[in-house]
């Protein structure tokens, strides 16, 4: 067979039936057609049952803004649910009823959207069939005076204008839908107190005992090797009722470096101990624990984000995404040789957004 390079036009050998099929387009693609099948066009519209009786269409009308304003009363439901059902602490059936209520509000707002939208679509909007043909894209008048049409013809097809029912509706429903969320996300914070004040203090306190997480045991100046890191939680965490949530504040690692490695500001001279130094394990970025220690670097990574702490710069940012250095922790050792807190933090722990009141 042989073919045209330039026109698209497939030419079959002497003495072949086929005929001579023209083609626009890549000539790569073209092929032989024997019996090329015509297009059949759109079949016969069918008008629906809202197409001809007005009343069918009234009652559709009355369906579909009726779940709407179903959906606005899932949303309110969450809401109140949240409020009407909290959850208590040590009491695993408050957490069941708390969810199981605002999860039903909650799917009520969706499933209502979805029906009325899916209804709305199929009982009352424009229904013919249609062909857009596809041109390129031009920044003329023409242009923009097509486009405005195309929004006139859509409009005037769902009638979202004409059907003040349904569009009012659908947008209360679309304005209350998000309230729940909103309302959940107040509760990842404190219910009574302000975040800010909680995160400015934790356990630590003058004379307070480092000891290893998760055994408790008291730390010595002389157990503390260089190169080494310890995680480190406060004396008497373990058998705190609110162990986690303090230690999720508290969790602090300690290292050993060269003291004439430290780079220390004239405020700090006191915080460390013949080089053993203690930092916040909590990344200043979102909250992931820092863990990782690299002794040949002094680096301290966070493996969430890839947050860098330099722990000879008094864990100043060095690379990701993080805003401010770990907050030190000054520490000292007792009259046992046991390394203890000589404070608290001096500045709040966690998240750098937690410091805006």
């Amino acid at each position: 067979m042989a073919q045209d390079d330039n026109g698209g036009t497939e030419l079959t050998p002497a003495g072949s039936s086929a005929v001579e099929v023209h083609r626009e387009g890549d000539p790569g693609t073209a092929v032989i057609l024997h019996d090329p099948v015509e297009n059949p066009g759109f079949p016969p519209h069918r008008l629906r049952v809202t197409d001809i009786d007005p009343k069918k269409a009234r009652r559709a009308e009355r369906v579909i803004y009726t779940l709407f304003y179903l959906s606005i009363a899932g949303s309110v439901w969450a809401i109140a649910a949240y409020m009407a059902f909290p959850i208590e602490d040590n009491d695993p059936g408050s957490v069941h009823l708390n969810n199981m209520f605002i999860g039903l509000g909650i799917a009520l707002a969706l499933l209502a959207i979805g029906i009325g939208a899916v209804h709305w679509g199929k009982a009352l909007m424009h229904e013919r069939e249609g062909i857009d043909l596809r041109h390129p894209t031009r920044g003329k008048a023409q242009t923009t005076e097509r486009a405005a049409e195309i929004f006139r013809i859509a409009d005037e097809e769902s009638g979202f204008n004409r059907r003040t029912l349904i569009r009012n509706s659908l947008i209360g429903a679309l304005v209350v839908f998000p309230l729940p969320a909103v309302v959940l996300f107040r509760g990842l914070a404190p219910q009574n107190e302000n975040p800010v004040t909680l995160l400015s203090h934790t356990m630590w306190k003058k004379g307070l005992r480092l000891t290893r997480d998760p055994s408790g045991t008291p730390i010595k100046a002389a157990d503390v090797t260089l190169g080494s890191a310890f995680h480190v939680i406060p004396e008497g965490l373990n058998e705190r009722e609110d162990a986690l949530e303090q230690k999720a504040k508290a969790a602090v690692l300690l290292m050993r470096l060269k003291p004439e490695d430290l780079h220390v500001s004239p405020g700090r001279r006191d915080w460390n101990y013949d080089g053993i130094v203690a930092y916040s394990k909590i990344c200043t970025h979102v909250g992931c624990p820092v863990a990782l220690y690299e002794q040949q670097t002094h680096h301290l990574l966070c493996p969430c984000h890839q947050s860098q702490f330099d722990i000879t710069h008094e864990a100043e940012v060095i690379f990701g995404p993080a805003k401010r250095p770990l907050p030190q922790l000054p520490i000292t050792v007792d009259s046992e040789g046991y390394l203890i807190a000589r404070s608290d933090f001096t500045e709040p722990v966690g998240p750098s957004f937690w410091e805006r009141s």
